[in-house]
């Protein structure tokens, strides 16, 4: 097991804070986390794999201590991606995703398969199969509600009032908290309390083109995606804990027609937060599937 590291390092010319683990010879995975997160997130998943990879976790633009620009047209996809990219330099490695991590991780396979050896997905979706099960008006449909809500102006300040409890009850709905430790969840307040942080976190679903819609009202004029340019060319694992009510299974379904190599593994016993609750259940199966 390794100590962890960190510091800035400038990506495109903007600092970014990066944490990494394990001896830098070692092979590479990029580890992407999503909201309401922070690279530090990936310690329990991270310290797991660290003998036999190099782990590297940057808190993504608007997050944390990295570059936080202020205007929603920052956080387009092709920006996030552009991040990472310049990351990750030009020798191709293991790039892992969990929630919006997973957005910027399809971001990378699709348009940069250059630079992505292998992709693992966490609870995380493709944004055809998603976008599908957000505007059929279904299950994936209310449960993607509170998009909705975070996208309205001055959804931040609601969320930040007395202590931060109406994001921590977002960030807890019908899910198990357990694993958060008081000294835990006193690292997250303090990545959610520094200056301005909170709105560019929501920044990313202001950004996204992507639409919810009204419960049992589907969205019948969706534009149809260029599934050619959406294609997932390298080996994909999706590892999925099978009780989050956040992301369901209807999001991922025709996943294979974007992913001809798809592997995918449940995890049971675990929701949206899986590399939290069973961190050994989720390094076993990247470990099975990289080294079978």
């Amino acid at each position: 097991m390794s100590d962890m590291q960190a510091q800035i390092e400038m990506l495109n010319g903007n600092p970014f804070f990066v944490r990494r683990w394990g001896a830098p010879h070692l092979p590479k995975i990029l580890m992407l986390h999503g909201f309401p997160e922070y690279g530090g997130a990936w310690a329990p998943v991270a310290e797991r794999l660290s003998d036999r990879f190099h782990c590297i976790a940057p808190d993504q633009r608007g997050f944390g201590q990295s570059w936080a620009p202020d205007d929603v047209s920052a956080y387009a996809t092709s920006a996030l991606v552009g991040d990472m990219a310049a990351l990750i330099g030009d020798a191709p490695l293991i790039v892992l995703g969990h929630d919006w991590g997973a957005a910027v991780a399809y971001g990378l396979a699709m348009s940069r398969p250059d630079l992505v050896e292998k992709l693992i997905i966490m609870n995380g979706v493709h944004p055809v199969p998603f976008q599908r099960a957000m505007a059929a008006g279904g299950a994936q449909t209310e449960a993607s509600q509170y998009i909705n809500y975070l996208r309205k102006a001055g959804s931040e300040e609601k969320l930040a009032e007395d202590g931060f409890s109406k994001l921590m009850a977002l960030f807890s709905a019908k899910m198990d908290l357990g694993w958060l430790t008081d000294d835990l969840r006193a690292e997250y307040l303090t990545e959610w309390a520094r200056p301005g942080r909170l709105k560019t976190m929501i920044h990313w679903y202001r950004a996204s083109p992507l639409k919810v819609a009204e419960v049992g009202t589907p969205i019948t004029d969706l534009k149809e995606w260029p599934a050619e340019k959406l294609q997932v060319r390298c080996p994909h694992l999706l590892i999925w804990g099978v009780e989050d009510t956040a992301l369901l299974p209807v999001a991922t379904e025709g996943l294979e027609d974007f992913a001809a190599d798809l592997t995918r593994v449940e995890i049971a016993g675990a929701d949206h937060w899986l590399h939290h609750q069973q961190p050994d259940a989720v390094a076993s199966a990247i470990l099975d599937w990289l080294d079978p």
